[in-house]
């Protein structure tokens, strides 16, 4: 009878187990979907962010243009339309960021650096450990209760 009851609890482990690593399976998926939804948003808002700016530049830019012009025509010298020089990059730089294709051949570059560069990406002292992660919080942990005692005789 104790090695029935014993494959039975064995089985039901397993179950478990089996449905334990669903779950962990399913939680890293939807891990895996939330940062990647994030990771698009912040996208969206930088490139937002480049257009909005491009807007601003772009009217600088008339604005100077127009300006440069009137005094070249009014005093027929070509200095006042030296600053367009500068400007035209400035402005052709902040097109092709919001609007042309800047972002494609960042993203380009960034997988060559990946997949050539590994070096230029690695982070000091490596990856954080659980070990790591477990010192500093109970450091920090041991540090506040310090702290607490402290204010206490204050």
């Amino acid at each position: 009878m104790g090695s029935i009851m014993g494959k039975a609890m064995d089985d039901n482990m397993k179950k478990q187990q089996a449905f334990m690593l669903k779950q962990g399976q399913m939680q890293l998926e939807r891990q895996l979907q939330m940062q990647n939804a994030m990771r698009e948003r912040q996208m969206a808002m930088q490139i937002a962010r480049g257009r909005d700016l491009f807007n601003w530049w772009a009217s600088f830019y008339a604005v100077a243009a127009t300006g440069s012009i009137i005094g070249f025509a009014k005093k027929r010298n070509p200095a006042p339309l030296v600053p367009l020089v500068p400007l035209t990059f400035i402005v052709g730089y902040l097109y092709d960021m919001a609007y042309g294709s800047k972002m494609d051949r960042m993203r380009e570059e960034a997988d060559r650096i990946i997949d050539g560069e590994p070096g230029l990406l690695s982070m000091p002292h490596g990856l954080p450990t659980f070990n790591d992660i477990e010192k500093a919080r109970l450091a920090q942990k041991d540090e506040q209760a310090v702290k607490q005692g402290h204010d206490i005789f204050l």
